[in-house]
Formats: structure tokens, C-alpha cells, sequence
């Protein structure tokens, strides 16, 4: 904890008289009936928790924070977290502790990118404290030196379902706050006194963030409620409204309003529109490149062309290629570690008004560690864009644990997400920069074997549009595939073209928006005919989507080859065959579906 030393006592110029001190509490007490009335009438549940918290509330927003409140978006204002969504909260959080992760996000974004004067402000709930992103979060602050952030701990004891454990106590939160490198405060959260003091002494610290831990009630203000269990999710008996109301108003002795004081306006115009490459790919069509390290290459090559470009790790940029652009690029480079769900939520801070273009890197498999984080990030419309690497059985000896099999059934979930998946190193490049300036969620599924470039770096790509890269009038069956199965499927249209049977080849280039026409008049072309092949499962992956998209054509026959059952560590070429992706099993159902 700051000592006296450090941190001067407040000024009598930044006290609040006493008449402000009196407006303060009555705001706190108007946003307690605010919270009574709104959840009465649309039959919400959490009044309570509103309630413990009017106080900071009452004083962050009409006495510490700086912002327009006619413009609650405007770039200079100070930042919000909170796990309710309101005008002035960035971020769809929920209630599920991962405001802090954003915060760190935009602290990071104003102090190292910004270089400007707003601040982060994030409220934290009881409950959430216990989530491990919220710790994920706490160490990055303090590894970044986030004085421009500040986590007040709204400590009320009562969580959803009941008394939180013993050890949640104030003392506690303290010592774990101050033990990831915080400076820490212990504050009355129902003293809006005290709270003016602590916030302003939390402005003046310098090279780390700050924790406020503020003790308060949940039902504060409400008899028979006030720090009583069985109240989280009740709102006020209809019949009892009235009668409370009327209390908490007789409390209020001012009928004044407090303006909130103005941001600095010191926060720089960016531009992240309109992002074009700035020269072909220089690729060899005889070369061998990964699809992964092609990406850590536009990564490098896309931050020369807008300098809002930046990239976030987790401790993979020797496997991911993003050391690329670290090297390039260090100054936007942020190393997260070990943990995917806090480097979304940071990813989703960054990304927050229009301030970056964020790609998030790692192995596809980690990103399953944080699909809540992403899966939120949707509902909050942001666009952020994930690179996932080493996917399928294709990755060889590294084994299961890193063999990434689900994660195209899980973006293909997410709402408005982009899926690229990109068969060669050309192809990848230009699926970074349509992700860069794509509106919403994009995830990019690349490679670790080295592939073979097949397209000239004049190739045109575009987002739902499907390569269809080998046909003949006599195509019998079409076969689809994309990153490493592609190059699968060319060896077996090569080896059945010498025995006169001729397959159509299509590369997705995008799982989503899936190219459905494409796709369909090409099997119309060749017999109703489809044979899918994906090092992925079976279940939710490209063998699905074609299935879906083909649901009301009749008389198209797809069969789908996959990975079935749980895959083993040995070598790339083994695993392809062992699990009936290789170009020998495409043959073979090439030739049973003809055959049929």
C-alpha cells in the first residue's frame, strides 16, 4: 500500500466542501430509486447490487471522472467498465469478471498508444473476484504499470447464491491486490467523504495501477434488505416499493446537479479504415512456405501500412511467427503470457473506440481456454481479429494437447465472425489484410507443415468467395478442402488424373461466409457429387457447413472425411493417413463415390 510519502494528502482545493459532499450522497440516494424503479418495472433482479455500489458510483461520475455527458463515446472521455451495459460502458462484459481484462486494454491503449490523459475506471463485483481472469488481469496491470488504471473492489460480502467465503474479507483483497503490485486502498464505500479522498490520492500515484477495496452493504439504504441474504436476484415486493422510495427520498436534502468536469482533449485522430496492401506478396510458386510463419510476415507487413496495428501474444511468437512483427514493430507488440482469456480481454479493450486494429495470436488449441471471452466480445460487436496456428493432427509430434480439432466449430458459432482459412502463403497474406479492415470478429486457422504455393501473388481474394482451382468437363466428383487437406486433394487429383478420373478441386479460402454458390453449381457439374476433407472433427467443421449449405438442393450426396476419435503424437504425414485425411483415403472415397 502507498504510504503517506508518496501519496500527498488532498489538497484543500480538491476537497470537496460540504455542500458537494451533500449533493454527492443525494445522487447516490436518486440512483438507489433509479435502481428500484427500473428493476420493478422491467421485473429485473439486482437491485441490491445496485445499491452497495451508488456511493462510488455517485462520486466517480459527478466528482473523479472527466468526460461529455451529451458525447458518452467521445475519445477524450475517461473509460467505464462495468459488468452492466449502459451508454457509457465500452464492453459487454456480463458478470463474469472479465471487465478488468478490458480495462487493462484501454489503460494500455491511453498510456502506451494514446499517450493521452483519460483514465480507466472498473468496478468489480464480490463474486466476480474469484474468476481467474480477473487475476490474469491484475498481474498485467501491474507488469505494464498502469497508473491510468483504477479496480474499486465493491466488497458487500452477499453473492449470488449466498455468503462468500471467510476469507474474501477486506483484508484479504488487500493483501492480494498489493501482492500482484498494486497500490491499495481500503475505503468506508458508503462515505462518499472518504471516497473523494482515496480516488483523488488514487490520481496522483505514478507507475501502477491502483485497487480501491471499498467496504459496502448490498441493499444499502433498504430496511429489512441491507446486508441480508437471499436478495441478489428479487426485485422490491411490488408492495413495498412505495414505502422505500418514500424513505430514501426523505434522506435527500438538495435538489442541486453536478457537472461533470470536461476531458482533456489530448487524444490523437487515428485512421483504421481503408487498409490496402502496399505491394504484392513476393512469393515463389516453386517455394515451400507454413501458412503460420506467412502470417507472422503480414502481420510485419500490414503494421507498415497503418502504425494502429498491433499485435497481442501469449508467450507462442517463436511457434506463431508474431516475433515478426515484434521485431518490426516492438513498440506495439504486447506479450500477455500464458493467458489467452485475460489477452482477448485486453485485445477487446484495445479495440474499444476505433483506437486499434488488434490481432490476437496463438496455437488455435489455447483459444478454446477463452472462448467466454470471445464469445462476449461478439455481443459487444467489437472487431478483433484472432490468429489461431498449428491446427489439426497435421502438427505432428507436438500431440493432442496442442492438436487443434474444434476450434472451427467454435468460431463457426460466434455470430458475424469471418472465418479464413487460408491453403498457402499468398493466400494468407491477403486474409491478414481483409481481416484488418473486415467490421466485426475475424478468425484466421493457419498451418505449421510447410505447404506449397499454389496462387500467383496477383490472385484476387475475397471474403465468401471459394477458389475453384483444378475442373474439366469431365469432373466426376468435387472435392473440397483448405489449408493442409488442399494440398492433400491436389495429390490425389494428380495420382486419379492418371487413371482418367478427374475431380474438380475447390479451396474455401472462407469456412464463413461459406461460398454455398459455388459449391453447388459445381456439384450440379459433377454428378451431385461432394466428397469434404478438413483435419478437423467431424462435428461442426467444413463437412457440416457444406452439409447446411447443400440442406435444400435435392440429390447432392456429400461424404465427409475427418478426424474421428482422439489423435496420438507422431509424425505429420502418419497422422494424415492414420486418421483418413490423406491423399490415399481421398482416392479411395473418390473412387467408392463414383463407383456408387
Amino acid at each position: 500500500m502507498a504510504d503517506a510519502e508518496e501519496v500527498p494528502a488532498v489538497a484543500d482545493e480538491n476537497k470537496p466542501d460540504e455542500d458537494t459532499l451533500q449533493v454527492l450522497q443525494d445522487l447516490a440516494n436518486r440512483l438507489r430509486i433509479h435502481s428500484i424503479k427500473t428493476t420493478c418495472t422491467l421485473s429485473l433482479s439486482h437491485p441490491t447490487s445496485f445499491s452497495s455500489a451508488s456511493e462510488i458510483m455517485s462520486v466517480l461520475f459527478f466528482h473523479i471522472m472527466r468526460y461529455k455527458q451529451e458525447d458518452p463515446e467521445n475519445i477524450n472521455n475517461d473509460r467505464f467498465v462495468l459488468c452492466k451495459q449502459l451508454a457509457f460502458v465500452d464492453a459487454a462484459i456480463g458478470w463474469f469478471g472479465q471487465g478488468l481484462g478490458a480495462a487493462c486494454g484501454m489503460a494500455y491503449t491511453g498510456k502506451y498508444f494514446d499517450k493521452a490523459s483519460y483514465r480507466v475506471f472498473c468496478l468489480v463485483k464480490d463474486s466476480e473476484s474469484w474468476g481467474g481472469s480477473l487475476w490474469e488481469a491484475l498481474a498485467f496491470g501491474a507488469r505494464y504499470n498502469l497508473d491510468n488504471l483504477m479496480a474499486i473492489f465493491d466488497v458487500n460480502r452477499l453473492g449470488y447464491s449466498g455468503l462468500l467465503p471467510i476469507e474474501n474479507c477486506i483484508e484479504i483483497y488487500q493483501k492480494r491486490c498489493e501482492a500482484f503490485g498494486w497500490n491499495t486502498y481500503v475505503v468506508d464505500g458508503r462515505n462518499v467523504e472518504a471516497l473523494c479522498d482515496v480516488f483523488w490520492q488514487a490520481t496522483q500515484v505514478k507507475n501502477m495501477p491502483t485497487a480501491i477495496i471499498a467496504k459496502t452493504f448490498k441493499g444499502r439504504g433498504i430496511p429489512s434488505v441491507e446486508d441480508t441474504e437471499n436478495w441478489h436476484v428479487r426485485p422490491m415486493p411490488a408492495e413495498r416499493v412505495d414505502a422505500i422510495i418514500k424513505l430514501i427520498e426523505s434522506q435527500i436534502e438538495t435538489n442541486r446537479h453536478l457537472e461533470p468536469k470536461p476531458p482533456v482533449e489530448d487524444v490523437p485522430q487515428v485512421n483504421i479504415t481503408d487498409i490496402e496492401m502496399t505491394s504484392l506478396p513476393v512469393y515463389d510458386i516453386n517455394n515451400k512456405v507454413a501458412t503460420r510463419k506467412a502470417c507472422g510476415l503480414a502481420l510485419a507487413k500490414l503494421g507498415h501500412a497503418n502504425d494502429r496495428v498491433i499485435v497481442l501474444d501469449s508467450d507462442t511468437k517463436n511457434s506463431t511467427f508474431s516475433e515478426i512483427f515484434k521485431k518490426e514493430h516492438p513498440e506495439r507488440f504486447i506479450e500477455c503470457f500464458i493467458a489467452e482469456q485475460n489477452m482477448v480481454n485486453v485485445a477487446l479493450g484495445c479495440a474499444f473506440r476505433d483506437r486499434t486494429i488488434a490481432f490476437v495470436s496463438t496455437f488455435a488449441a489455447f483459444l478454446t481456454r477463452a472462448f467466454d471471452q470471445i464469445r462476449m466480445g461478439a455481443i459487444s460487436h467489437t472487431n478483433i481479429n484472432l490468429i489461431g496456428s498449428h491446427c489439426g493432427v497435421s502438427i505432428g509430434e507436438d500431440g493432442p494437447s496442442q492438436m487443434a480439432l474444434e476450434d472451427l466449430a467454435m468460431f463457426r458459432a460466434i455470430p458475424d465472425c469471418t472465418i479464413f482459412y487460408p491453403s498457402d502463403a499468398v493466400a494468407t497474406e491477403y486474409a491478414v489484410f481483409l481481416a484488418a479492415s473486415t467490421k466485426g470478429m475475424c478468425y484466421i486457422r493457419t498451418n505449421r507443415p510447410e505447404t506449397d504455393i499454389i496462387y500467383n501473388p496477383l490472385e484476387s481474394f475475397k471474403i465468401g468467395q471459394a477458389k475453384v482451382i483444378r475442373q474439366s468437363n469431365n469432373d466426376k466428383v468435387t472435392v473440397i478442402g483448405a489449408g493442409v487437406t488442399l494440398h492433400e486433394v491436389l495429390a490425389a487429383a494428380d495420382a486419379l488424373s492418371r487413371e482418367d478420373i478427374s475431380i474438380r478441386v475447390i479451396d474455401l479460402f472462407t469456412v464463413k461466409p461459406l461460398d454455398a454458390a459455388t459449391i453447388i453449381s459445381s456439384a450440379k457439374c459433377t454428378g451431385n457429387r461432394i466428397i469434404t476433407v478438413e483435419d478437423h472433427h467431424l462435428e461442426g467443421g467444413i463437412g457440416e457447413a457444406v452439409c447446411a449449405a447443400v440442406s435444400m438442393e435435392p440429390d447432392i450426396l456429400v461424404r465427409c472425411l475427418a478426424v474421428q476419435g482422439v489423435p496420438q503424437s507422431g509424425n505429420s504425414s502418419e497422422l494424415l493417413c492414420m486418421f483418413g485425411i490423406s491423399a490415399k483415403h481421398i482416392i479411395e472415397a473418390v473412387k467408392s463415390v463414383v463407383a456408387n
